[in-house]
């Protein structure tokens, strides 16, 4: 639920951002930076995921995981996104996601949210994500033998009685 708070709030500033700029320096203006930066976001795209996609085949054959290859695929793709979609905030954070010293940057702020979060996590044993519950009934470890029930396979017609 948090994200989706987030989220509404980032497009809503975006927009706020976006009629703001438009009426200091124009629509025309306005119109030819946002296709503008969605044809450069697209183009950097994809000269970056093809690289991006060679590394990871190389790394493949080499025998090894392409776990950084897929990371910054995966930051190229949002950025594209964000880059493609109207607004200058989600533009800023779109190109932040296709500039390789941001994008690290990021990694590495992701990567402290994450641990920061299991480490809450393992202080509190009782939080609610911390551990999946057990759905087991206290009857399942005393049952002995069969299990009784009916069986119809799917793949013969249904019988009519």
């Amino acid at each position: 639920m948090p994200i989706l708070i987030f989220i509404s709030l980032f497009t809503l500033l975006d927009f706020v951002v976006l009629f703001s700029m438009g009426s200091q320096i124009g629509l025309l203006t306005t119109l030819l930076l946002v296709l503008g930066t969605g044809f450069a976001g697209l183009h950097l795209i994809r000269k970056e995921g093809v690289s991006t996609f060679a590394r990871a085949r190389q790394r493949m054959q080499a025998g090894e995981i392409p776990s950084s290859e897929l990371l910054t695929g995966a930051a190229l793709i949002f950025g594209g996104a964000l880059l493609m979609a109207p607004g200058f905030l989600s533009d800023a954070l779109g190109l932040a996601c296709l500039i390789p010293s941001a994008r690290q940057l990021m990694f590495k702020a992701l990567t402290w949210l994450g641990l920061k979060k299991i480490a809450s996590q393992q202080q509190d044993p009782n939080a609610s994500s911390a551990r999946p519950r057990d759905y087991h009934t206290p009857n399942t470890s005393q049952q002995k033998g069969p299990i009784e029930g009916d069986f119809i396979s799917r793949d013969e017609p249904p019988r009519r009685d």
